[in-house]
């Protein structure tokens, strides 16, 4: 379904001193696809991204961007990119339509800022400052701010957590709301779950390796091939979907 890279990555390394946090890894993001990066404390996620983002160096390597090569543009590549900020990242006096308003300009565009907090249902507090966001909106927020220079690619670093289950589940929906409009969306996550409703593929990392790479779907089945079975069969729901039948699926914002 999704053949055309909007980003490749050969053999990048970065070493800091004697370690090295990521060893000569490789691998494409499709266009228009939600790639996964997983992995545990340390593994090399956040300084990998940092790297594409030109937010860090690399030691060596080659990355390309949308047929740019990322490591010698790092200024080009920021204006095409969305990266999600947390709440501290934002001027803590202004309202959400000041901040929309001042990122575009910023980036020299004009936006309707009422389009932009309506996709992701923050429209009714447009006057309010971050800070009087619940954790869900915030991170809706976040994204907004992500979506104000139309990115090709946006990064959602760990976008759910500390969120309750319907908040979690409506970011789940808005996500999905922006790759439907073509945007490529590189996510990072603890939980496994949100790979695999969210993951077109995922790349899991390990102590700065891709250890594996492939769609939620051929990694189960090929764990599964391998003779794993577990010791308590999974029932067909769990606890969360309990709650949010119970409680429904609706935001609680308040």
């Amino acid at each position: 379904m999704y053949t055309d890279p909007i980003i490749t990555v050969k053999n990048l390394t970065k070493k800091y001193g004697n370690f090295e946090a990521v060893k000569g890894i490789s691998f494409e993001v499709k266009r228009g696809e939600v790639f996964g990066i997983l992995g545990p404390n340390g593994a090399g996620k956040t300084t990998t991204l940092e790297i594409i983002e030109g937010l860090r160096d690399a030691t060596s390597g080659e990355v390309t961007f949308d047929g740019i090569d990322a490591l010698k543009n790092t200024f080009e590549i920021k204006h095409k990119i969305g990266i999600q900020l947390q709440s501290s990242g934002f001027y803590e006096r202004l309202s959400l339509k000041e901040l929309i308003n001042l990122f575009a300009n910023l980036y020299g565009r004009e936006v309707d800022y009422k389009e932009i907090l309506n996709e992701v249902g923050l429209m009714d507090k447009q006057k309010s400052q971050v800070k009087q966001l619940s954790g869900g909106q915030q991170q809706r927020f976040s994204i907004a701010a992500a979506l104000v220079n139309d990115p090709l690619v946006i990064f959602l670093d760990e976008p759910t957590t500390g969120l309750d289950p319907q908040a979690r589940r409506n970011l789940w929906e808005l996500i999905k709301n922006i790759k439907a409009k073509g945007k490529t969306i590189i996510l990072t996550t603890h939980y496994m779950d949100e790979a695999e409703k969210l993951c077109d593929r995922v790349a899991i990392m390990d102590g700065g390796l891709i250890v594996k790479l492939d769609t939620p779907d051929k990694l189960i089945d090929d764990l599964l091939a391998s003779g794993f079975t577990k010791a308590k069969p999974e029932k067909a729901a769990n606890l969360e979907d309990v709650f949010v039948e119970l409680t429904g699926k609706d935001m609680r914002d308040e």
